[in-house]
């Protein structure tokens, strides 16, 4: 599968870190952080990796791979020059998808839960998915690989829409997917897998 000429050696690395945080599996997580660097996902990739995770897979999962990336990075005389700063300067935003999301999301839930629709805003989509230290299109890999690993298959069209927008091909998605079976089990796979093949049909072409 790691050979397999769909998506680099790169890529599977991020999917499969983002499936190991995402679903709290630490015993893995240090074979698989050296082989990501060794892959050629920088330090501080991962570590935005993780920060992003912290937000879709739950604070304490991204807490349990933050001590364990920090063994790996001493060990390999890795030092904090090499990881991203608390505030860099944003990347630019697409101002009218944001808009259309935004208004998307507060026309659902902004009378009923209008904190949280005003945190998606602020903290998600005006700062996370804006930190340059993980390319848009990284993140969205980052994103779905998690949401499959966590069976959050509700969530998923949303995010390969993103995810193709941020220049993932839907033949790297799928084998993303197909990646992802070996680490997340077939039952996730087969949940996640009508959900990709309607965005890919109704996605113009």
């Amino acid at each position: 599968m790691w050979k397999h000429p769909g998506l680099s050696g790169r890529d599977r690395s991020i999917v499969t870190l983002a499936a190991l945080v995402a679903r709290n599996q630490t015993i893995e997580m240090p074979y698989h952080l050296n082989l990501a660097l060794d892959n050629g996902v920088k330090a501080g990739e991962i570590s935005e990796l993780i920060t992003h995770l912290a937000f879709y897979s739950g604070r304490g999962n991204a807490l349990s791979a933050v001590a364990v990336a920090k063994d790996v990075f001493t060990a390999r005389k890795i030092a904090a020059d090499q990881i991203p700063v608390v505030s860099p300067t944003l990347l630019a935003i697409n101002e009218p998808a944001e808009a259309d999301r935004a208004k998307r999301v507060g026309d659902q839930f902004g009378v009923t839960f209008p904190g949280l629709v005003q945190y998606t805003t602020d903290v998600l989509f005006r700062d996370l998915w804006l930190r340059p230290g993980l390319a848009p299109r990284d993140r969205s890999l980052v994103t779905i690989s998690s949401l499959i690993a966590s069976g959050q298959v509700a969530q998923l069209s949303g995010h390969l829409n993103i995810s193709m927008n941020n220049g993932l091909t839907q033949a790297e998605i799928a084998e993303a997917i197909t990646h992802l079976a070996f680490y997340v089990g077939w039952p996730n796979i087969f949940s996640a897998m009508p959900v990709a093949k309607d965005v890919f049909e109704k996605r113009p072409q």
